[in-house]
């Protein structure tokens, strides 16, 4: 069975999680490469919901949708991503700030470090700048990431990285920052060491952070 990777991503935006599995075994069959699996099929769908969202063309409902048919996906892609073609890159800590509890994107970008060699910890949502301290505290992680997707919630962005330094550990970490209303401008503002508006580049903002890019 020939694959076609956007009938793939389609599937993916219509929130067709069963054509998703079936495609993407198919695809993992005829010897299609994760990376590119990850990248046209699923990074790219995620990315069209995204901005439908935006454009008020979805809602919740959709994006719920999609974000199923795309975990039913990368269940399929874990074997090979833990079996890691890359190499051993860094230790991220990953999570959704306190208040936000939207996590496709933030999925999305671990699995596509986990493609590349990273180990991920993936707090998951509505998490409290406590718990984000706690982490870094308790084990060496390289960088931390948090997503915001509503602008009511992307001051917990600058909470959190004012709770680490209060905690005495922000200069532990790098810290990464995203989501739909972040900005470039927002994360310079608040002090983080780096801002990706999509899983590709955010992978190429980690590399750079350690210098390994």
């Amino acid at each position: 069975m020939t694959v076609d990777l956007n009938e793939l991503s389609r599937r993916i935006i219509e929130g067709d999680a069963d054509k998703a599995i079936e495609l993407t075994k198919a695809a993992l069959e005829g010897g299609v490469p994760v990376q590119e699996i990850l990248t046209r099929g699923l990074v790219g769908a995620m990315n069209t919901v995204g901005e439908r969202f935006k454009r008020g063309e979805y809602f919740l409902p959709e994006m719920l949708l999609a974000g199923e048919a795309v975990k039913a996906a990368v269940e399929q892609l874990k074997p090979a991503l833990i079996r890691g073609e890359a190499g051993y890159t860094g230790k991220y800590l990953i999570g959704t700030v306190q208040g936000d509890v939207h996590d496709i994107g933030k999925n999305i970008v671990a699995m596509m470090l986990e493609g590349n060699g990273w180990e991920v910890t993936d707090l998951g949502v509505d998490v409290a700048p406590e718990d984000f301290c706690s982490a870094v505290d308790k084990n060496g992680y390289h960088i931390v990431g948090m997503s915001a997707l509503l602008t009511l919630t992307m001051s917990n962005l600058a909470k959190t990285i004012d709770a680490l330094k209060a905690a005495g550990l922000r200069d532990r970490v790098k810290i990464m920052v995203g989501g739909a209303p972040v900005t470039q401008a927002y994360a310079d503002q608040i002090g983080a060491d780096g801002y990706a508006p999509d899983a590709v580049e955010a992978v190429m903002v980690a590399a750079k952070l350690l210098g390994k890019s």
